[in-house]
């Protein structure tokens, strides 16, 4: 009897070790279009800017906090000016009112956090930032869906597009292909507030705040980490000299 219950424990693990790999196999390749991530304070304030405005109603970024900002070249009183509205504090979390259950009442799953969505979202298929990038613009008009949108990656997602008044509205148009697949052409039929060229650019900025929040010390490590290898590189030629001097009556 113990060896059975150990049998089926080392089964059920096996089975949940590989279930990810075995759903990613039978599920359609995507394309992903690569997203023109920037570090560029300008695009990071404008991302914030739109996700503040766009996003933050639904989903929030508990791990981040307003006074955060100042780090992507915002001062505390552009914070307090433009980007709080309802009494928050600039050292207060990114939180929204709406209860996860009220979500999942309202959209068929409760909004996630986005803190970290643009590292959680990588995959074999490209980054996160690729990802989510590409969800934004693929947004198309579906009467069978709830919200009245559909998604070309994200196929019967529960969010509306709450960019169509910038982008537009777009139509699916679908062929059925000889191996039973289908692809998915998008034509915009309604021009929004936004060219297609100024639209991507508003996304590609509020993907590379996406990105800055998953990780807001990156650049910080990254530039520690430059420093770190070259004293490391500096200590070995001293390191080198070193044992040179100390071995060169024996050698």
């Amino acid at each position: 009897m113990k060896m059975s219950l150990i049998n089926l424990i080392k089964r059920a693990a096996a089975v949940l070790m590989f279930a990810p790999a075995v759903a990613m196999a039978a599920g359609a390749a995507l394309h992903l279009d690569k997203a023109p991530v920037s570090t560029d304070p300008a695009a990071l304030q404008h991302g914030a800017k739109l996700f503040v405005n766009y996003c933050l109603n639904c989903h929030g970024a508990s791990y981040v906090r307003y006074n955060q900002l100042q780090n992507i070249g915002l001062s505390e009183q552009a914070i307090k000016d433009n980007l709080l509205f309802t009494g928050e504090k600039t050292g207060d979390l990114m939180k929204i009112a709406m209860l996860p259950a009220e979500g999942k009442q309202w959209f068929g799953a409760a909004p996630p956090d986005l803190s970290v969505i643009a590292r959680s979202r990588a995959s074999g298929d490209g980054s996160g930032a690729d990802w989510l990038y590409t969800y934004l613009r693929q947004f198309y008009r579906d009467p069978q869906r709830p919200t009245g949108w559909n998604n070309v990656i994200f196929a019967n997602v529960g969010m509306p597009h709450a960019f169509w008044e910038l982008q537009g509205e777009q139509r699916a148009n679908i062929t059925e292909n000889a191996d039973g697949t289908k692809t998915i052409a998008l034509e915009l039929v309604k021009p929004g507030k936004l060219s297609v060229e100024e639209y991507d650019k508003a996304v590609a900025d509020l993907v590379s705040f996406l990105v800055w929040m998953g990780e807001p010390v990156a650049e910080k490590r990254k530039t520690i980490g430059t420093f770190v290898l070259i004293f490391l590189a500096g200590l070995f030629v001293l390191s080198y000299a070193l044992k040179k001097n100390y071995w060169k009556d024996i050698h």
